[in-house]
């Protein structure tokens, strides 16, 4: 039940325009992601300079860690904040800008060497990563804000969902001008077309629609981060659980990024049966996007969370007991709820904790506290397959899931229904 305040009838008023909006916004940005995919695109354009697959594998890694790590740092200034949107869009340049600049070093690099290019490659994907760790405290804050707790669970469930779809088409297509054009134009027109699409998504962001909220109380002392953070930490337990559920999840997926090499090791996979898997993971994260966002809005994202855990769990038990790549087929479906239950439904639930005043501080402590695990996690796995082949990696996730299901089980409650109750 919201109160009758002058910020909430507006955006009850615009409620219509800005969920539009943002899933028009979130469509575009998947366009120019799937142009240059941090899974693909951006790899190969690594690939191209170096054999190492340490840097070549940190591709994806830097941009996650970018994103998580800033957003405790920033939580102090956003949470003063009475409107959102103007740092939202000054912030979004930077993780959209670099993307050109990749575009520019693919067609310097035959003047500039390939050790340069390397090197300028990495300095704009920490440049992009960041940038995106710092737009990404307000964002959600000003989502939260303009759409209303009883659909936040739907909308990020639905714009994930199409931007995975987008994600998926260009990433298609961008496959077709790496194999068509002469290089360095095939990277450099990939590049240029992503840098158009996110110009066209911050175009479509500008035009959110966020009320100043003038009602909203601001400590005339402005405190330090950590001390915020800390008062949270030691306040709300229930939180916390949540937090270490968080930190969990990524240790009990890693043996996600080892399924698609094992299927091509033991059972000796082709090209044509590895694309069918793929389809299928996108297919079932998209599907998953809507419905558990749209499910978790109506019976709790805590739900949607333990469905997420007891999804992981089968996954590595099938991999486990896999016999044929038929088995891959439900084993990635399951990996596309998982994955989906951990990031989009985490996020939709980590919005739910707090005040307005503090939700900035909620957000920042989720994504930063959950970085280090988000690094750790793929290294501690490769380590494993190499030491130890694919069975203890698989059997590491099942435990770990199983830990995951009873802290979400036991030990954690849905914020908003505890709100509710004692409102």
């Amino acid at each position: 039940m919201f109160s009758d305040t002058a910020v909430e009838r507006q955006v009850r008023k615009d409620l219509k325009y800005n969920f539009s909006i943002g899933l028009f916004d979130g469509s575009l940005f998947g366009v120019a992601l799937g142009f240059a995919s941090f899974s693909a695109v951006l790899p190969l354009f690594v690939a191209s300079m170096t054999d190492s697959a340490l840097l070549i594998g940190l591709v994806p890694a830097i941009h996650s860690v970018g994103w998580q790590l800033p957003q405790l740092f920033t939580a102090s200034h956003v949470s003063r904040l009475r409107r959102y949107k103007s740092t939202v869009l000054m912030n979004t340049i930077h993780e959209r800008l670099p993307f050109f600049g990749f575009g520019v070093i693919a067609l310097l690099m035959p003047y500039i060497g390939k050790d340069l290019s390397l090197i300028l490659v990495f300095l704009f994907l920490t440049w992009q990563g960041l940038g995106g760790g710092f737009t990404a405290n307000p964002w959600t804050s000003m989502i939260s804000k303009i759409i209303p707790s009883d659909s936040r669970g739907t909308f990020f469930g639905l714009q994930a969902g199409l931007a995975n779809l987008f994600i998926s088409g260009s990433a298609i297509l961008a496959g077709y001008l790496l194999d068509f054009l002469a290089s360095p134009w095939n990277f450099a027109v990939c590049f240029f077309l992503a840098s158009f699409f996110f110009a066209l998504s911050w175009f479509a962001l500008a035009r959110t629609r966020e009320p100043e909220d003038l009602e909203k109380i601001i400590p005339e002392e402005k405190t330090h981060f950590w001390a915020d953070s800390k008062q949270i930490l030691k306040r709300d337990i229930n939180f916390n659980w949540f937090l270490i559920a968080r930190f969990l999840s990524q240790f009990a997926t890693m043996g996600f990024s080892f399924y698609i090499i094992y299927a091509l090791r033991q059972f000796n996979m082709d090209s044509v049966t590895a694309g069918f898997l793929t389809a299928t993971l996108t297919i079932s994260q998209t599907v998953a996007n809507i419905g558990m966002g749209w499910v978790g809005d109506r019976i709790g994202h805590r739900a949607m969370l333990i469905l997420g855990a007891f999804s992981a769990l089968v996954s590595a038990v099938l991999a486990w007991l896999a016999t044929s790549l038929f088995w891959f087929y439900p084993i990635f479906i399951l990996t596309g709820w998982a994955n989906v239950s951990i990031w989009t439904i985490g996020m939709a639930m980590t919005v739910d904790f707090g005040t307005e005043t503090q939700r900035p501080l909620y957000i920042g402590l989720s994504q930063t506290l959950t970085a280090p695990a988000t690094i750790l996690a793929p290294l501690l796995g490769g380590l494993i397959v190499d030491r130890a082949g694919f069975m203890p990696i698989f059997s590491t996730s099942i435990w770990l899931s199983a830990a995951m299901i009873l802290i979400l089980l036991w030990l954690v409650k849905d914020p908003r229904k505890r709100q509710a109750l004692s409102a």
